[in-house]
């Protein structure tokens, strides 16, 4: 059992690449995939800055992120196939801790969701389904562990070029051995 931690240090893909080419297939923290679709320079006073033009996959939000800045807000590419097994083994046999005061829990877990790390974002995950087992989540816990999920399983299709409901049966399977489930999502009213 490895904190996330200990393992993200060990895990390549949480190291940034800020050098990205059309088509290019990203991720923004917090707001899930994304294909860079242009990129441009505008000037800014005196200066001229280039920028990534990305549309994320699942809003059709298009951003704009300034070459200076694609390190500082966490763009990065899609993990590659092969670390998916690596997220698989921390669902299944990682360790997890939540802080038992609900502010501080909850400003951990927004912490780690922002990082862009899909470790962090499965640590967020397997902590929420865990604190679950024993009370049920806020409203507000309940909308971070819907937002983990759809984060790890948008990236880890997109990773391993399948349909979403093969890597929800993946993580299911995953989560199984350690006796977690997900919840059902229950359509909004």
């Amino acid at each position: 059992m490895q904190s996330p931690l200990s393992f993200a240090s060990r895990v390549p893909f949480m190291s940034s690449v800020a050098s990205f080419q059309i088509g290019d297939k990203v991720v923004y923290p917090n707001h899930g995939v994304g294909i860079i679709e242009q990129i441009s320079s505008r000037t800014i006073g005196a200066s001229v800055e280039r920028f990534y033009l990305l549309k994320i996959a699942a809003s059709s939000l298009k951003v704009m992120v300034p070459f200076q800045n694609a390190t500082t807000v966490g763009l990065r590419r899609v993990v590659r196939n092969g670390e998916v097994q690596k997220i698989l083994e921390f669902l299944t046999d990682g360790k997890c801790e939540n802080h038992a005061d609900w502010k501080y829990r909850f400003k951990e877990n927004s912490d780690k969701m922002r990082t862009g790390s899909l470790l962090e974002v499965a640590a967020v995950l397997k902590g929420l389904l865990l604190l679950n087992q024993s009370k049920p989540l806020s409203f507000r816990e309940k909308k971070m562990l819907e937002r983990a999920r759809y984060l790890l399983v948008s990236e880890l299709a997109m990773a391993k070029n399948i349909q979403e409901v093969e890597i929800e049966h993946l993580l299911t399977k995953a989560l199984a051995k350690c006796n977690l489930r997900f919840p059902e999502i229950l359509p909004e009213a």
